[in-house]
């Protein structure tokens, strides 16, 4: 029996919850590239940056979610689950993290049901490119693939996204992945998140990924999700507006003669408790401490912008910060100085690039961020510096824990939680030499230059071109329910098998290579015997005691147990262990087609194995004399290779498999025809087992129907080609 909530859930992601019936505004959105929302303009990184394009007040007729489902949506599931947990926060106790709670799961999931629904109103699925943002929306994918199944649509997370330790306690891990996995292009700020992502991907589902030409791709039922890992940007021609806008207040010249003589360290956080501000101002601390010459000198201002989110954690945070700035300002303040500036309110933006740019240093010490633009602002604000402040320069003190960290190398790089070292590195920062800081600047300047916002969504949207450039080629099909759903891509030229048309095929032809995997192809994968029907065994006979045919079974399996199992089969083909162990008949001796027959190394191995199968549960040992087999794909062209050194190119190919390693055998064979081994006119039938995304172009459904095939095959089998003596044909 289902619980209610699971049962809400099911409705909902079927457009059927209650809360979708409430009347909401029918006004459609106008066709235009770029809405913007209330969600990007409610939250961490983009939402306090100069990079941010979204208006400082919501614009009420964009509200599309209805406030209730905002409340629990936005304060309740993103801010209490997601937000703590992508930064690596987990949910210990009520008051540490919050414990899960379905409602506000299912408010997320209805405030992203209404907002796709809206934009199914506005969008041209054969046109359009969608691209979601943020972790407000990951399970958007999953409703607008349901409703288009070839929508080209990428979605890029502007937060850190946790080891898969971490992700996997959500309990609705499962849910957002594969709702993630609907998309096709897949963006993170960094390796480490994207990472992350593909362990998640791998433990959960067993999904595989491949790196070529410096693009990532992630399999998925015939598609494939590319993976994109590009750090945003800032806007500079905004900076640049700022700046001029700031000159023309005076608010910079203020700013120099309030602090002149003063060296100013600044900060530019959100009230937050991963944003480590009172560590960076513990660190203030230590710097005047440890170098008394600072006491009187130094100055850091903290600029503070208020929290998006709610909660205990926030007010004891704020409360923290507070006692601690009067605490070191009674200690090391004197008359007409205070070491630390504390500016609890919100700022303009112009007043914060005037704090920009009298700034010899600015310290980010968050102990978790997505990306965080603070750096890139500044190093661009120095650099519209008038040339009357002297050369160029900027010196940066940043947390190794945010994704903003690697791309800045002339930054000083610290453990936020290391309060001496950080103290350190701000000593050092503010005493480099006036050379060394514009070495420094330059390097960084032309970075963050290059890589502005332009860039990163130029370079976002090429790879989403590029990603769904087949969109429209394949065949598509939607199956699953609820978050379930995913989207099967197959070739348009894939198709079942016509086992009428490959027999008349076969009668025509005169050199045949049939080639098959056994388990999960002629003998089910559930099987638990093992062995070969009397029937099977009985079509393999007949199929290899024709003499126009060269027949193998290639499998993974050892040789002693393919020998023992296919002893009755005289003149079958057996290729054991991947082909590493090959026989032409049972007359032949075992060839060892690996470039060593030297396994000495085994001895090593073994202990150390049984130790692991000892302290895993459910583990075995399947002993096999070579671990390091062939490829099958190396077997097929051998045999191509054989049949045509001898005379014998052949004009009919059959090759059946299930599995992975079956793939490369399907691949060899375009290689053999491009290569000669096999003939433009060769008739080809690559098959795999079961109707999936697949190198083959045919496919049957089960083993009973590879039996069918083969049992077809034999019947037509030319009688007087059927002979007990060898082939005339050494092989």
């Amino acid at each position: 029996m289902m619980s209610r909530s699971y049962t809400n859930l099911l409705d909902l992601a079927e457009g059927n919850f209650s809360v979708m019936s409430q009347p909401r505004d029918k006004k459609r959105l106008t066709r235009v590239m770029t809405v913007p929302g209330v969600i990007s303009e409610l939250d961490d990184d983009q939402a306090n940056t100069v990079s941010s394009d979204v208006p400082s007040s919501v614009n009420q007729d964009r509200i599309i979610i209805p406030p209730v489902i905002f409340t629990k949506f936005y304060h309740g599931f993103c801010k209490q689950n997601l937000w703590p947990l992508f930064h690596y926060m987990l949910p210990l106790s009520v008051n540490h993290g919050g414990t899960f709670d379905r409602f506000l799961w299912e408010a997320y999931v209805a405030a992203n049901k209404i907002f796709s629904q809206r934009v199914i109103e506005v969008i041209n699925p054969e046109d359009d490119y969608v691209w979601i943002h943020d972790y407000h929306l990951m399970v958007l994918p999953t409703f607008l693939r349901r409703r288009f199944n070839r929508l080209r649509m990428g979605f890029f997370l502007h937060s850190p996204f946790p080891s898969s330790e971490i992700y996997r306690t959500l309990p609705v891990r499962e849910e957002i992945l594969k709702a993630l996995l609907n998309s096709d292009l897949i963006g993170f700020h960094t390796f480490d998140y994207a990472r992350h992502f593909l362990s998640c991907c791998s433990r959960m589902f067993g999904l595989e990924y491949q790196s070529k030409r410096g693009y990532i791709g992630l399999e998925y039922y015939g598609r494939t999700i590319g993976i994109k890992i590009m750090p945003v940007g800032v806007h500079m021609e905004q900076i640049e507006s700022a700046l001029r806008l700031a000159d023309e207040e005076s608010r910079i010249g203020e700013l120099k003669r309030q602090f002149e003589g003063k060296t100013v360290l600044l900060g530019v956080d959100d009230m937050d408790v991963f944003k480590g501000v009172n560590l960076k101002i513990l660190a203030t601390e230590q710097l005047l401490k440890r170098h008394p010459k600072w006491q009187g000198k130094a100055v850091l201002v903290q600029i503070t912008n208020p929290a998006w989110g709610r909660g205990k954690d926030l007010e004891s945070t704020h409360a923290e910060i507070k006692a601690s700035c009067m605490r070191i300002n009674q200690a090391f303040g004197q008359t007409g100085y205070e070491p630390l500036i504390f500016i609890d309110k919100p700022v303009s933006l112009s007043e914060r690039v005037a704090y920009y740019t009298i700034a010899e240093c600015v310290v980010v010490t968050a102990v978790r961020d997505g990306m965080n633009l603070t750096p890139y602002e500044y190093v661009a604000c120095r650099q519209g510096v008038s040339e009357s402040s002297g050369p160029k320069k900027s010196m940066l003190v940043v947390s190794e824990f945010i994704g903003c960290s690697p791309s800045l190398s002339g930054a000083i790089r610290v453990n936020p939680w290391n309060i001496e070292a950080t103290a350190e590195a701000m000593n050092e920062a503010i005493s480099m030499v006036d050379a060394e800081k514009q070495l420094r600047h330059e390097k960084h300047y032309r970075y963050v230059s290059a890589h502005d916002v332009a860039f990163w969504s130029r370079s976002f949207f090429q790879d989403m071109e590029r990603t769904c450039k087949d969109h429209f080629r394949r065949r598509c099909w939607g199956i699953g329910l609820s978050f379930g759903f995913r989207v099967v891509a197959l070739d348009p030229n894939f198709r079942q098998l016509s086992i009428d048309h490959m027999e008349s095929v076969y009668l025509r032809s005169k050199n045949r290579a049939i080639l098959f995997d056994y388990d999960g192809t002629v003998m089910p994968q559930a099987s638990h015997n093992k062995a070969p029907s009397a029937e099977v065994i009985s079509i393999i006979n007949t199929l290899s005691g024709d003499t126009k045919n060269i027949v193998f079974v290639v499998s993974g399996r050892g040789r002693e147990s393919l020998d023992k199992w296919f002893s009755p089969c005289n003149k079958l083909g057996i290729a054991a262990e991947h082909g590493y162990f090959m026989r032409w008949s049972s007359d032949d001796k075992w060839e060892v087609c690996g470039q060593s027959s030297e396994f000495g190394w085994k001895e090593i191995a073994e202990p150390v194995m049984k130790l692991y199968t000892e302290a895993t549960d459910g583990s075995s040992i399947e002993t096999k004399e070579s671990s390091l087999g062939l490829t099958k794909g190396l077997v097929a062209e051998k045999i191509f290779t054989t049949m045509d050194e001898s005379g014998r190119q052949a004009d009919f190919v059959l090759c059946i498999g299930d599995d992975r390693s079956d793939e490369e055998m399907f691949e060899i064979i375009s290689s053999s025809i491009s290569g000669g081994i096999l003939s433009s006119n060769t008739s080809v039938f690559a098959c795999t087992v079961g109707q999936k995304p697949s190198k083959a172009k045919y496919y049957l459904d089960d083993p009973a129907e590879v039996v069918n095939m083969l049992q077809a095959l034999a019947e037509a089998s030319d009688p007087g080609s059927l002979t007990d003596t060898e082939s005339d044909i050494s092989l």
